[in-house]
């Protein structure tokens, strides 16, 4: 018994906790307020030549990792990207879909 509490205890201590969003939700925000200038798609080119696919992110870094920026305000993203902060419920969901790329 101690051996299953001490084995549950130490995978919720090594696993991260993942955002639980809504990847449906993450897409219209992403094709409302990124598609502009990214490709926010599985396919095509992003309008603006130095905006990255949103598909490609995930090889530049983890998704994950955009949290805190998304929460804070991206502002130096690319020069015509607009200063943008969204709320916690809108970054998981925004990560949630960007996950949906990397397959």
């Amino acid at each position: 018994m101690r051996l299953t509490i001490l084995s549950v205890g130490l995978a919720m201590v090594a696993s991260p906790v993942l955002a639980q969003g809504n990847p449906q939700a993450g897409q219209r925000l992403a094709e409302a307020n990124c598609a502009r200038c990214h490709a926010v798609g599985r396919a095509g080119d992003s309008p603006l030549r130095i905006a990255p696919p949103f598909r490609t992110l995930h090889t530049r870094y983890p998704v994950e990792n955009l949290a805190e920026a998304l929460a804070e305000g991206i502002t130096v993203g690319h020069p015509a990207m607009l200063e943008f902060r969204l709320d916690p419920d809108q970054i998981d969901n925004l990560i949630a879909y960007l996950k949906t790329l990397e397959r």
